[in-house]
């Protein structure tokens, strides 16, 4: 056996140190807790002294729910919309103000203050936007001549749709300084040189700009994905679940069941499911991300 210098021992020890707080923080804020949900879903809790095991009773049990149902359906509702909507303004924003216009840092400073604005403020000015009865939104409505238009966040069609405006809102300003950062790393000299071949600006966009960004949309397309299926803080904000389940999803299912009904177990056991999906799906978009770079 190869004997490592005092040296060597010492050096590796400091890099050691460097790293060990964020692991000590990763093992006991994430994978002890995920373990303990694992642990959990077995089993049966109700925050009293009682855990026994139930084995697959609470998958079963939800798989039963309606409302679990429907809080799948939301969320995947919810993630469908709001991903690609949000990259594409992102993009086309962020290829905006790329561009030399004036007072682009005024524009890039206002589009990204909705992320780092409190949700609380956010739910409370969109839920004004569009109340029902004295919102402008519906005010501007009822002038061009509609009688009766949507009451957005309290009727159970629309509800939704609104929420997925606040989040696309909300979100564009930080994905649209991704998208920037990746433009401004794409080499001039390849659009002058596509100029110079005679393609047009659709063309430099297409053979140019979506390939050299291709990482920065894997990037993009992941984050998103995660955060619509974790999404809560907006939603219990705006709606709470509401009109009746029609805004209900995953993570407000997980929240109502552990912490209104006390069912942890249960709650445990839809969260395992939730994250088995978001690792499915980020699977699955790290193979197509490789097989869009072969093409490319």
């Amino acid at each position: 056996m190869k004997k490592i210098s005092s040296k060597t021992f010492k050096n590796n020890m400091i890099a050691y140190s460097f790293i060990a707080p964020n692991f000590i923080g990763y093992l006991i804020f994430t994978l002890i807790p995920v373990v303990f949900t694992l642990v959990l879903s077995l089993c049966e809790w109700n925050a009293g002294d009682k855990f026994w095991f139930v084995g697959l009773k609470n998958y079963q049990r939800m798989i039963k729910n309606s409302t679990f149902r429907i809080s799948l359906f939301n969320t995947l509702y919810y993630a469908v919309c709001t991903v690609p909507v949000t990259m594409i303004c992102s993009l086309g924003l962020a290829r905006l103000l790329n561009t030399a216009i004036k007072g682009k840092t005024v524009f890039r400073s206002a589009i990204f203050f909705p992320h780092v604005a409190a949700v609380v403020a956010i739910a409370a000015v969109w839920n004004m936007m569009f109340n029902p009865d004295m919102g402008p939104v519906n005010m501007l409505l009822q002038s061009i001549g509609i009688e009766n238009p949507p009451r957005w966040a309290a009727s159970t069609n629309w509800s939704m749709p609104v929420v997925i405006l606040a989040s696309i809102w909300r979100n564009v300003g930080y994905y649209m300084i991704i998208y920037l950062a990746g433009l401004q790393g794409i080499p001039g000299e390849l659009y002058e040189a596509a100029k110079m071949d005679g393609a047009s600006g659709w063309q430099s966009f297409r053979r140019i700009t979506v390939p050299m960004l291709t990482p920065i949309t894997f990037f993009v397309s992941i984050m998103l994905t995660i955060s619509c299926f974790k999404v809560f803080d907006l939603i219990y904000t705006m709606t709470e679940g509401g009109p009746g389940r029609s805004t209900n999803v995953l993570v407000m299912h997980i929240y109502q069941s552990a912490f209104t009904e006390y069912k942890f177990g249960y709650a445990s056991a839809v969260a395992m499911v939730l994250f088995v999906i978001v690792l499915v799906i980020t699977l699955i978009q790290f193979r197509a991300e490789k097989k869009w770079s072969d093409y490319m």
